[in-house]
């Protein structure tokens, strides 16, 4: 069977000098996609209060085998007023890298910090999008620092047991939530 990633980017290290590292991403894409707007028409007109909006973001990787990695970012985001939910949407946008060269400690790094990086405008549009096309505001998300979500999940990691945190991810996938 040939290699499902020869198509992609060629990666050829520099004449005369050790392989430098390098990330190229093959794909990006929709993985999963829900908006709910459960009270429609009626949560369309204007209420007598603006709706609060909860938002949570995870990143998430797993290695595919060779070079290549899948790295991802979910977006939950929740508008209520008061108990009533005005609309719900559910992003997990992934990406296709192709990874070489970097320790395993850079590894993390790159998968945890980079991936994101550059997935999250893609998947910051795609909720802006999916929230104007449901009828209401385009929700904007702020840009999100990957690399201080990876310190504090590391530092919560380190922290003595029953420190709370997630369960944690599967075996080979890291996972670090805001």
């Amino acid at each position: 069977m040939s290699d499902p990633f020869a198509s992609g980017p060629s990666f050829t290290p520099p004449i005369g000098g050790d392989a430098q590292p390098q990330l190229g991403i093959l794909a990006q894409y929709v993985k999963d996609l829900s908006f709910e707007n459960p009270g429609a028409p009626q949560s369309l007109q204007s209420g007598p209060q603006q709706p609060q909006v909860q938002i949570n973001v995870d990143v998430g990787a797993r290695a595919l085998g060779g070079d290549a990695y899948e790295a991802q970012v979910q977006i939950n985001a929740r508008a209520a007023r008061g108990t009533e939910t005005v609309f719900v949407v559910e992003l997990t946008y992934a990406g296709l890298f192709q990874i070489r060269g970097f320790s395993q400690d850079q590894l993390q790094a790159v998968l945890l910090v980079e991936c994101p990086r550059l997935l999250f405008p893609f998947a910051r549009a795609i909720v802006a999008d999916v929230t104007r096309d449901g009828g209401f505001p385009p929700l904007m998300i702020n840009p999100i620092d990957f690399a201080q979500m990876l310190m504090r999940q590391q530092q919560e990691a380190a922290a003595p047991a029953g420190g709370g945190g997630f369960g944690g991810p599967p075996p080979g996938m890291p996972n670090i939530t805001i």
